[in-house]
């Protein structure tokens, strides 16, 4: 049986567990943006403030983009905290209060983790699954991973 996108029912579901996987991430990510927003100190409090509060918004249209791309093949994304913590490779560190420093390092290095994760699974969808939409829609995500994580790293060879 197939999908009314044309994908097959086990394909399908292979699709949504990438997904999801991919959905946790973000998730994870995107808090661990907020936070250190929220909590950055230091003398580019202002400039960095201002980074992470632009990477958290993308981080949510991502998460978005995501969660409907599920809908679209047909399925249900994960949606509550547990599920989002269970299932993405991404960690917290609860408690801690990095410095500017590590807060940039952090996150490009959880950027960059995301990125390796999404060309997995970009080639998974394309080759195992022949779902050739989940492979460019995957395709987009990654670049700008890429491109987030190139941001921070510029950031953190300023020496904050």
């Amino acid at each position: 049986m197939k999908t009314q996108l044309g994908i097959a029912d086990d394909a399908a579901k292979g699709v949504t567990h990438i997904l999801n996987g991919n959905l946790s991430d973000e998730y994870v990510l995107y808090t661990k943006t907020r936070n250190f927003h929220w909590n950055v100190t230091g003398p580019y409090f202002g400039q960095l403030h201002k980074l992470f509060e632009e990477q958290y918004e993308a981080l949510d249209e991502i998460i978005d983009r995501v969660a409907e791309r599920a809908r679209a093949v047909g399925a249900w994304p994960i949606a509550t905290l547990a599920e989002f913590l269970e299932t993405s490779e991404i960690k917290e560190s609860p408690g801690e209060r990095p410095d500017a420093q590590h807060m940039l390092a952090e996150l490009a290095g959880d950027h960059e983790a995301i990125a390796r994760r999404l060309r997995n699974d970009i080639a998974t969808c394309s080759t195992k699954y022949r779902d050739e939409g989940t492979s460019n829609f995957l395709t987009e995500l990654l670049a700008l991973h890429e491109k987030m994580a190139w941001i921070l790293r510029a950031h953190s060879a300023a020496k904050v």
